[in-house]
């Protein structure tokens, strides 16, 4: 029975499906940790996560077997057991679960027991829940190694600790949210360790998966809640924890405490992740998007360069005869600022195309919203001819609050590949804004300094689609607006809750009935970076077509 243990927790990024490439990083991890009893992976890393129904594929699961025997054998050579969550078949029941593999075999395998089914999670679609799980004898130590959700509720802990767990090991992919580190600690880690008396390790995942970010920022607390380890957020971190048998039970020695990103920081960071592994593991040699001079594509820019370099970024001002001179030069200062390419193309001729075509069919009508959003679908078609023609993704830059209330063109400035800002209310975006100019993330790849012109922050915002016009013409003050939709978005709740708040009634109705009528364009955005509780998406699924309304 040793009284001393080496775990290598390996933060690793993954790629969904890839299961050659996911096998042979944990492979170069493992030779990495030669002096260690065991190395950890986070959940599902084998095959990815989320698989979402990639899983139901027969192949792919075969597939994992295969990888899974394969790095079994692996361990028959010198170095540490592997801890590998993965995909098991178990009298026709598919699970989501832990492989122990020492000395050349499948050692030991446990099942997830609590399966999320809210939020951005389904797994209960696809999974089978395992039995409360036993613990793993490992070196003569019993560990518990619940997985996941496991540790968010108290049972399967209990269960452990019970049937003699020494301590306990859990594998995570918890994606990033607002504030999540600080519950994952001191909500659920913290609890699960004072009510066991049991040490607990946490290693969750880090990158981008489509509309999710993994942070990261695995950690260790010992049983008297105290924080022994604290990795890294946004980057992939391989840290070794030792252990200690003493005479009140196992203990993690001190190490490094990590600080963490702080908000809105955080936020930058899951934007800048996100964004990177989507293009890169989509095969897009850089972004394109259109720099109108206005602080969402500005703020877009930035954070593009940050996650593939400002080589990788091609900006286009597209001017009407209804853009100022003010945003030209803006766009172009901010081009400067960031390093990246800007061409300009005006699209007054092809405005002047789209009268004359339909002049007939518009005869005896007034000008109104119609020809506005010609001139953002004139913008879309030419930022996708230039992604087709020459490969970039094209980005969009709305935001949170304009996708919320319907501000927003469907085949316009909404056409593209995949939306940064798409979780991030208006306040958020000038918050980042100037957060970005004042610092530079660990993580970016962008330029020191300031990299957006202060005027673009400080001015009215305006789409600039008619003489003189401001976002305020039609919506109320962003902060306003954004209480509100907090409020009906984030927290469900209804139009007499608001006004008993101190809002007004007749804005907090007109906000709420263009929130649902606006359902049918967020149904067809491209994807975007989850940052809070409820992003438009995977966590907020609303019909279409309703008639319900709470005012």
């Amino acid at each position: 029975m040793a009284d001393t243990l080496k775990i290598t927790l390996a933060q690793l990024n993954q790629s969904v499906g890839d299961l050659a490439a996911n096998a042979a990083a944990m492979l170069a991890a493992r030779e990495r940790a030669k002096g260690s009893d065991l190395i950890v992976f986070p959940e599902l890393h084998l095959i990815g996560y989320p698989p979402e129904d990639l899983i139901l594929k027969p192949a792919l699961i075969q597939r994992a077997a295969a990888e899974l025997d394969k790095l079994a054998k692996a361990t028959a050579s010198q170095g540490p057991a592997m801890l590998v969550g993965s995909v098991f078949v178990r009298d026709g029941a598919l699970h989501n679960g832990v492989a122990l593999l020492d000395q050349g075999k499948v050692a030991a395998v446990r099942f997830k027991h609590e399966l999320p089914n809210y939020g951005v999670f389904d797994e209960p679609r696809v999974f089978t829940a395992g039995p409360l799980p036993e613990p793993i004898v490992f070196k003569g130590t019993m560990i518990g190694v619940p997985i996941c959700e496991d540790i968010w509720l108290p049972d399967v802990c209990k269960h452990l600790a019970d049937f003699g767990a020494e301590l306990f090991i859990c594998v995570n992919g918890s994606p990033y949210e607002i504030d999540k580190d600080t519950l994952r600690i001191d909500g659920v880690a913290k609890r699960r360790a004072a009510a066991t008396g049991l040490p607990l390790a946490f290693l969750n995942r880090v990158g981008g998966q489509d509309e999710l970010v993994f942070d990261g920022a695995s950690f260790v607390v010992n049983g008297d809640g105290s924080l022994a380890v604290q990795m890294k957020d946004w980057e992939e971190q391989e840290v070794t924890t030792n252990w200690t048998r003493t005479a009140n039970g196992w203990r993690c020695d001190k190490g490094e405490i990590a600080p963490l990103a702080e908000h809105p920081e955080d936020i930058y960071c899951a934007m800048v992740l996100a964004l990177r592994d989507y293009v890169t593991r989509n095969r897009f040699p850089g972004v394109v998007l259109g720099l109108s001079g206005g602080i969402d594509s500005a703020i877009c820019a930035a954070i593009a360069a940050d996650a593939l370099g400002p080589e990788r970024v091609w900006c286009v001002m597209l001017p009407s005869r209804f853009t100022s001179q003010e945003s030209l030069d803006d766009a172009a200062e901010c081009a400067r600022l960031i390093g990246c390419r800007l061409d300009t193309i005006p699209i007054q001729p092809a405005v002047a195309g789209f009268d004359e075509m339909l002049s007939g069919s518009f005869a005896d009508t007034k000008v109104d919203i119609t020809e506005e959003n010609l001139q953002s679908r004139i913008r879309g078609v030419t930022l996708m001819a230039l992604s087709n023609k020459f490969g970039p993704m094209l980005l969009t830059t709305g935001n949170k609050s304009e996708m919320s209330v319907g501000y927003a063109t469907i085949y316009g400035d909404m056409a593209g590949g995949y939306n940064p800002l798409k979780d991030a209310y208006k306040m958020t975006v000038f918050a980042i804004s100037e957060w970005r100019n004042k610092h530079k993330p660990r993580i970016g790849l962008g330029p020191e300094g300031r990299v957006i012109p202060q005027n673009i922050i400080a001015k009215p915002p305006s789409a600039e689609l008619r003489p003189d016009q401001k976002d305020s013409d039609s919506l109320p003050p962003y902060d306003v607006l954004d209480a509100i939709l907090l409020g009906l978005v984030e927290h469900e709740e209804s139009v007499e809750q608001l006004v008993s708040e101190g809002f007004d009634r007749d804005t907090v109705i007109r906000i709420e009935r263009l929130l649902h009528l606006a359902e049918y364009k967020r149904r067809q955005a491209p994807p975007g970076v989850k940052l809070g509780s409820r992003n438009f998406g995977r966590d907020r699924r609303y019909p279409i077509t309703h008639a319900f309304r709470t005012g």
